[in-house]
């Protein structure tokens, strides 16, 4: 496993703004970029990645809201969102900054594993407000995107 360069805001000609393709065959390469994003995100003591937050636009995420619980999703596809939760965001692409957003409590996403199955994943609380941030990556969307307020104004 490799750790990946991560992409900065306003890096790489606003690489983080492009919608990510969908993976159309699940192959070595998917695989190999599946492993180096567990490994980086990781290493950058983060929760959730994104492929394009690592140069590569395809529709691949990874998240760890548990200690070696890890979900890959390929081409993943949110279609259950129940409730609401404002909490406060981050992102490895936008160092330093943070805000409170507001997310559904609850959702249900459906994605391809890295045999190409396709399964449901629902996640509450931290696992959804990941899904969402990860999945919005693949669209070209930032958390700051849907900031409703300054985490400081907390303090």
């Amino acid at each position: 496993m490799a750790v990946l360069n991560l992409v900065k805001e306003g890096q790489d000609e606003g690489l983080l703004r492009k919608i990510s393709r969908p993976v159309t065959e699940i192959t070595p390469r998917i695989l190999t970029l599946l492993d180096d994003m567990i490994e980086t995100m990781r290493r950058a003591d983060g929760c959730g990645l994104a492929a394009v937050q690592v140069g590569v636009l395809r529709r691949v995420v990874v998240i760890e809201t548990e200690p070696g619980t890890v979900h890959e999703l390929i081409n993943p596809e949110i279609i259950s969102r129940k409730g609401v939760q404002e909490e406060g965001e981050g992102c490895l692409s936008i160092p330093g900054e943070s805000g409170i957003t507001r997310r559904p409590m609850t959702v249900t996403v459906r994605a391809q594993n890295r045999k190409g199955e396709f399964f449901e994943l629902t996640g509450t609380g931290l696992l959804a407000r990941a899904i969402c941030h990860e999945t919005d990556h693949l669209d070209g969307k930032l958390f700051t995107d849907v900031v409703i307020r300054s985490t400081e104004d907390d303090e």
